[in-house]
């Protein structure tokens, strides 16, 4: 085959960092949000006086209800970017649903300063959340198809990144929780926080296709196709032209016979028909339907629905409403430390590990049994300092307790789910990469819904 076989450098890991700010880029809407609770129950869950005692007037039970209607356009547009990749080229795709991120994240922001009755700021915000998760599933569903045409090492920075996005959306709240600001500045400030960032992915992406080392690894299966085909269609040519001038395979061997070996079979008139060997032919492999990917992928598969099944079922739906001991200012940083940054700071390392250890390997069952006993972190949870409770005792009041449950329960998430991604792509053929992304991205995104579906009885349990 024609065409440069030497491979380029990835210079300055400047690819490396690009797919990092990416995977970075693809979960910031929905960390942000989540991080934000706190800001968001403030404006809706108002409480009135009865008697001397507050009572809120109406549970709007918002972290039960982003976390759904975080999901269900991710599951739902994941789908769609499946026939949505074959239509609408890879620029428009993810390139688009960066500019409507920002344009959202602008909207959220500009709304901090605006008084609004809580039904309809909790209706807008919904519908933002909405709208910003399916651009997100689009752009992650994407991504996940980009980043598997290169090495592997690159699909466990891209999610590194993933990971990092949590944790930079939890020190946001930390700085504004801490600054000295009124709460609209506070939150306005910390909103404007993931436009920069956005604006940052969009640029990261426009600089990708500039880098050689991109280039030759996602312009190399067009390219070897186009090469295929420009040298059997020669071939093709040649052996037509040889029928012509009546050699090269004019005449037929041994009395008009032909073996196994031969390359053409006879014709009613004598003359013997020129075929492609068959090696040739192969050379231009189409890709594997979708089922039979799924057939290769299937366990990796269902070990990344399952972990974010398990994670999503009760954070933060059930571990945002656990209680410190210890009253006072700690108070104010207790959940944005001991929940959102404790989570992601671990997750973030499970996933950055994986570079390095990579156990247990993708053919063992070990895997999928260790994938199923992270189950045991939904009652460990449930059964900490949540308040308020109506069924349940608590046996993990302490706030170190609750700080240890959740470092294991992240770092275990972020591991398997980096693993299970890395993995997929490794169990099929190169040309089928895509496809094998797309599935994963597919089956993470159910992961997350049936998650934040089950919060809302777990929660009620508690």
């Amino acid at each position: 085959m024609k065409g440069r076989t030497d491979t380029p450098q990835d210079r300055a890991c400047l690819v490396g960092i690009i797919f990092f700010i990416l995977g970075l880029g693809t979960l910031l809407p929905w960390n942000f949000f989540m991080t934000a609770s706190m800001y968001f129950q403030g404006r809706l869950n108002t409480t009135e006086w009865s008697n001397g005692t507050a009572v809120v007037r109406k549970e709007y039970y918002f972290n039960n209800w982003m976390t759904l209607l975080s999901q269900l356009p991710l599951l739902l547009f994941t789908l769609l970017n499946s026939f949505l990749y074959q239509r609408i080229s890879e620029a428009v795709r993810i390139g688009g649903s960066l500019v409507f991120i920002l344009l959202l994240f602008i909207l959220t922001a500009v709304l901090v300063k605006v008084p609004m009755e809580e039904d309809r700021f909790f209706s807008v915000t919904m519908a933002t959340i909405w709208f910003i998760n399916s651009f997100g599933a689009v752009l992650q569903g994407s991504l996940f198809g980009l980043v598997g045409l290169l090495p592997q090492r690159y699909s466990a920075i891209f999610m590194s990144g993933q990971g990092l996005a949590g944790t930079f959306a939890a020190i946001a709240m930390l700085l504004a929780i801490a600054s000295d600001a009124d709460s609209e500045t506070a939150a306005l400030g910390y909103f404007i926080t993931p436009c920069v960032g956005t604006l940052v992915t969009l640029f990261s992406y426009l600089l990708l296709p500039r880098l050689e080392f991109a280039q030759f690894y996602l312009d190399r299966s067009s390219q070897y196709e186009a090469d295929t085909t420009d040298e059997l269609l020669k071939e093709t040519s040649t052996v037509e032209n040889g029928k012509l001038n009546g050699h090269a395979n004019g005449s037929v061997a041994n009395g008009g016979g032909g073996g196994p070996e031969a390359e053409g079979g006879a014709s009613s008139d004598g003359t013997k028909q020129a075929f492609l060997p068959l090696e040739q032919a192969e050379r231009v492999e189409a890709k594997s339907s979708v089922k039979e990917v799924f057939k290769k992928v299937w366990v990796m598969a269902f070990c990344v629905t399952f972990v974010f099944t398990v994670t999503l079922s009760v954070f933060p739906a059930v571990t945002v409403d656990v209680k410190t001991l210890f009253p006072g200012r700690w108070e104010r940083f207790f959940i944005s430390v001991c929940c959102f940054l404790i989570f992601n700071m671990c997750d973030w390392f499970g996933r950055t590990i994986t570079s390095w250890i990579q156990w247990p390997r993708k053919e063992s069952r070990l895997f999928p049994a260790l994938v199923v006993s992270r189950i045991v972190f939904v009652p460990l949870l449930m059964l900490c300092n949540v308040q308020s409770r109506s069924f349940l005792p608590v046996y993990f009041p302490h706030d170190v307790a609750f700080a240890v449950i959740m470092m294991l329960f992240s770092l275990s998430s972020g591991y398997f789910v980096c693993l299970s991604m890395s993995y997929a792509p490794q169990l099929v053929e190169p040309k089928d990469a895509e496809t094998a992304g797309a599935l994963m991205t597919f089956f993470l995104s159910l992961g997350l819904s049936i998650g934040a579906a089950l919060s809302f009885p777990l929660r009620a349990l508690v």
